[in-house]
C-alpha cells in the first residue's frame, strides 16, 4: 500500500508534457499529437498530460454550439486509452476566454508544465492571438521542449472533429471509425420507458441522450454495448419511435443474450454500422420481426 502511494504521488508531482486541446471525438488527428507528447514525455522523464476543456471555446461566442462527438467522461476515458497520464479539463469562462495567451501558458507552468504539444493550426488566449508559431517562441525563450504537430489528413481530407460530426450525422459509421481511429461511442443512463419492448420479447435499453451531443442518423445500428463491465452484441434504434406514435428522440438499444436489470446504470454503445432506416410498421408483431432479422445480420457482422 505505501509502495502504491508514494507511485501515485512521485506522478502527481513530476513534471508534465501538456498536449493542448479540444480533443472532441480523440480522433487520428488527436492520437497524432499524444504520440508526439508521448515521445516529448519519454525524452525527458516527464508524464504525457493532456489540457482540454469541460465545454465548447465556441459556446461563448456562437450563436449556435456544434454538438460534441463525446462527453467529457467519454473523452478523458479515451485520453486515458491512447496514453494520458494526467487530464486537466479546464471550464472555459469568460476569465480564460479573456486570458492573454501568455499568462495562459504561464498558467499552465504553474500546473506543472515542462513542455508543450500542439498542432500547427491550434489557437488560445485572448481573440485566438496564441498560436503554434508563438507557443514555440515562448518555449525557445525559456529553454522548454515543444513539439507542433502537422495536419493530419487520410484519404486526401483533413482529419478534423468537424468532418466526422457530418459523417455521424449521416449514419456514415464505417468512415467515420476511420478518422476516428476506433468505433464512434455513446453513453448514457438507462431510464424507465414504456417497457413495450418486453411485451415482444425484446427488452431494450432506453438510453438518456446528453443534450450537447450530435445524434447519428435516424436508423438502426448493429452495435456493441457494455454494461456492468461486459460487452454484449447489440441492435440499437435512434429515431422517435413511429410505430408506437413516440415523439422524442430515444437511444434504444437491445443487448442480445443479456438478461437483468440495467435501470439508473451506464450503458456504452460502440457504432458499427448502419443497418436501415427507422419505419413504422403495421404491428407490434411486424416490428418484433423484423427486430430479429436485424439482431441475425449483428451477429454476422460482428465477432
Amino acid at each position: 500500500m505505501l509502495c502504491q502511494l508514494s507511485r501515485a504521488f512521485l506522478r502527481f508531482n513530476m513534471k508534465k508534457i501538456f498536449a493542448l486541446g479540444f480533443f472532441d471525438g480523440v480522433h487520428l488527428g488527436h492520437q497524432a499529437l499524444l504520440t508526439a507528447c508521448r515521445h516529448l514525455a519519454q525524452r525527458t522523464a516527464c508524464t504525457c498530460s493532456a489540457v482540454t476543456f469541460t465545454s465548447h471555446p465556441d459556446a461563448l461566442v456562437a450563436i449556435k454550439t456544434p454538438p460534441l462527438i463525446n462527453t467529457v467522461l467519454e473523452r478523458q476515458r479515451l485520453l486515458i486509452g491512447y496514453g494520458v497520464t494526467d487530464i486537466l479539463a479546464l471550464p472555459f469562462d469568460e476569465a480564460l476566454r479573456n486570458m492573454p495567451w501568455q499568462a495562459f501558458l504561464e498558467f499552465l507552468l504553474q500546473k506543472g508544465a515542462a513542455g508543450f504539444v500542439c498542432g500547427d493550426d491550434f489557437r488560445f488566449g485572448h481573440r485566438g492571438e496564441g498560436n503554434a508559431e508563438r507557443l514555440a517562441e515562448f518555449c525557445r525563450e525559456r529553454e522548454l521542449p515543444y513539439a507542433i504537430v502537422p495536419e493530419q489528413t487520410l484519404d486526401g481530407i483533413r482529419i478534423s472533429s468537424t468532418h466526422i460530426r457530418t459523417l455521424i450525422e449521416g449514419g456514415d459509421m464505417e468512415t467515420a471509425a476511420k478518422f476516428l481511429g476506433h468505433p464512434h461511442i455513446l453513453s448514457g443512463v438507462v431510464i424507465r420507458g414504456r417497457q413495450l419492448g418486453r411485451t415482444i420479447g425484446i427488452p431494450t435499453a432506453n438510453i438518456a441522450l446528453p443534450d450537447d451531443v450530435v445524434v447519428p442518423k435516424f436508423g438502426v445500428y448493429a452495435c456493441k454495448a457494455v454494461a456492468e463491465g461486459r460487452e454484449y452484441l447489440a441492435v440499437t434504434n435512434i429515431g422517435t419511435r413511429p410505430t408506437v406514435e413516440g415523439h422524442h428522440v430515444t437511444v434504444e438499444p437491445w443487448l442480445l443474450d443479456f438478461d437483468g436489470n440495467l435501470y439508473g446504470k451506464t450503458v456504452t454503445l460502440q457504432f458499427y454500422k448502419f443497418l436501415r432506416p427507422e419505419q413504422k410498421f403495421d404491428s407490434l408483431e411486424a416490428l418484433r420481426e423484423q427486430i430479429q432479422r436485424d439482431a441475425a445480420v449483428v451477429r454476422e457482422l460482428l465477432p
